[in-house]
C-alpha cells in the first residue's frame, strides 16, 4: 500500500503523515515514509522549476514503487504539485491520495506552489484549518 499526501508546504502534511506512520506502527506495520524535503536535501536538488519539481516527484514515485513492489507500506509526503503526475501514479499503482490543505497562515507560504493542481476524484480530503493533529488523524483514519 502507498499513502501519497499531497498539498501545498504548511499545510500538514508530513504531520499527518508522521502520525499515520505512529499509527501503523501501533499496528505492528514498520511503513518507510519518503519525504519531499529529505528526498530534495539527499539528491541536492534544490531546483524549484516545473523541471526540478518533476524530477522530485519521479524520484519519489520511483523509491514508492520499489518499496511496493517489496510489499512494505509506503507513506509519501511531497507537495507533487502536478495532477497528471500523481494521477498517471495513482493508475499504476493503485495508491490512496490524501490531499492536505487549511486556510491558516502557518509561515511555509513563501514556498507554496502557484502551479498547485488540487486532486479533482479517487482522493481522501483531510483539511486541518482549525485541527489538532490528533483530530485530523482521526479524520483520515474515519475515510481509510
Amino acid at each position: 500500500m502507498i499513502y501519497w499526501f499531497t498539498g501545498q508546504p504548511g499545510h500538514g502534511k508530513t504531520t499527518l503523515a508522521k502520525a499515520l506512520i505512529g499509527h501503523l506502527q501501533s499496528q505492528g506495520i514498520e511503513p518507510f515514509h519518503v519525504d519531499g524535503d529529505d528526498l530534495r536535501a539527499l539528491t541536492a536538488n534544490a531546483d524549484y522549476s516545473r523541471a526540478g519539481r518533476e524530477a522530485n516527484i519521479r524520484r519519489a514515485q520511483t523509491i514508492a514503487h520499489y518499496l511496493h513492489n517489496q510489499n512494505r507500506v509506503v507513506v509519501v509526503s511531497l507537495v507533487a504539485p502536478y495532477r497528471e503526475l500523481r494521477e498517471e501514479f495513482k493508475a499504476a499503482t493503485g495508491l490512496t491520495e490524501i490531499y492536505v490543505h487549511t486556510t491558516e497562515a502557518r509561515g511555509r507560504e513563501a514556498k507554496h506552489a502557484s502551479d498547485y493542481e488540487a486532486p479533482l476524484e479517487r482522493f481522501i480530503d483531510i483539511d486541518t484549518t482549525g485541527s489538532s493533529e490528533a483530530a485530523s488523524l482521526a479524520a483520515l483514519l474515519g475515510k481509510l
